[in-house]
């Protein structure tokens, strides 16, 4: 019993489990907001969706370097260049996710969030890919 403890400890301390257990938390603030913005304040939704992205990313990007990557920069110019690359990268995905709910919403007609929640699927492994190999490549434990 001691051993599986150990083993499952271990597994839920690698770089992919905490990606996905910080994405996860990435991915609720999202749709937190977006659900907010939407129902409780009667945003557009297009609107009440890239504002949920830019809150996600930027909560995005400190959980991803402290808990997933376990990333220290040895100046604000390294620092200045990895957020740089970390937000250029979740720009890219920005428009896939603005995008693709625009199409399932908009134009295919899908509720608003579960176009949200489909494209955040697509989104979600986009961003670790981007993540692990040109933002915090060399970072990290595996």
């Amino acid at each position: 019993m001691r051993n599986m403890v150990k083993k499952l400890l271990y597994f839920l301390n690698t770089e992919g489990m905490r990606y996905i257990i910080v994405g996860g938390c990435t991915t609720f603030v999202n749709l937190l907001v977006f659900t907010f913005l939407c129902k409780v304040l009667n945003v557009n939704v297009n609107i009440s969706n890239i504002v949920s992205v830019i809150v996600a990313i930027l909560f995005a990007y400190v959980t991803n370097k402290i808990f997933v990557f376990q990333s220290h920069c040895k100046s604000y110019k390294e620092l200045y260049l990895e957020f740089s690359k970390f937000i250029g990268a979740r720009l890219l995905t920005m428009i896939i996710e603005v995008g693709g709910v625009f199409f399932l919403y908009e134009l295919i007609g899908q509720n608003e969030i579960v176009a949200k929640l489909e494209t955040q699927v697509i989104v979600l492994i986009g961003n670790y890919i981007i993540s692990k190999f040109l933002v915090f490549k060399g970072k990290g434990d595996e």
